[in-house]
């Protein structure tokens, strides 16, 4: 029920902001959302999209069952890119921006930022907190995956003023190719289609 509430909350946020993935927030996280499909503007289009049903469940079952049992997470799995994102966003939370970095691409290079830039990039913030939506589709490219996961954060600035910063983040792994490192086999973060969301 939690993640089906984040993951709605993430879709109403994005609706209001520009009813859009994939708008760039800065020059760093430029990307096309010529192609991307609109996401539902009301609460019902929204539950409907989430497949959340009258009761409040995904299958339309009383809140009141027990959770259900999760096996572990295969790091090469969809989820397994959302773990990362989860893992990054604990990180800023902590305040801890080197560790972060190295959650991007190429040993965080794919940020576009050096490690010192990264750190006073997010040291600007006082308190900053994430939500991660459901993974997107794996997509296969020039063996590579790469997969979007909607992605939030937000918090206060230094400043004591509120920040939102909401959209996709695409995720990369080398498929299982020879020559490839058990390193690259593993999700890192590509890009960021992060925008400032009132």
């Amino acid at each position: 029920m939690k993640s089906h509430a984040i993951s709605l909350s993430i879709v109403i946020a994005l609706a209001g902001c520009s009813g859009r993935f994939g708008e760039a927030a800065n020059e760093n996280t430029a990307t096309d959302s010529s192609n991307d499909p609109p996401l539902p503007v009301d609460g019902k289009s929204a539950a409907r999209f989430l497949g959340i049903t009258k009761s409040g469940q995904p299958d339309g079952h009383p809140a009141t069952r027990s959770p259900v049992s999760e096996g572990v997470i295969d790091s090469k799995s969809a989820q397994g890119a959302g773990h990362v994102l989860q893992r990054f966003g604990a990180l800023l939370e902590q305040r801890d921006f080197a560790d972060a970095r190295t959650l991007w691409s190429d040993g965080g290079t794919a940020s576009g930022l050096t490690e010192t830039e990264f750190i006073a990039a997010y040291n600007k913030y006082a308190e900053i907190h994430s939500n991660v939506g459901a993974p997107g589709r794996p997509q296969g490219a020039a063996g590579s995956i790469y997969i979007d996961v909607p992605f939030r954060l937000y918090g206060t600035l230094k400043d004591g003023k509120p920040f939102n910063l909401v959209g996709p983040i695409t995720l990369r792994r080398i498929n299982e190719v020879d020559g490839s490192t058990e390193e690259q086999r593993r999700w890192h973060i590509a890009r960021s289609g992060l925008k400032s969301c009132p």
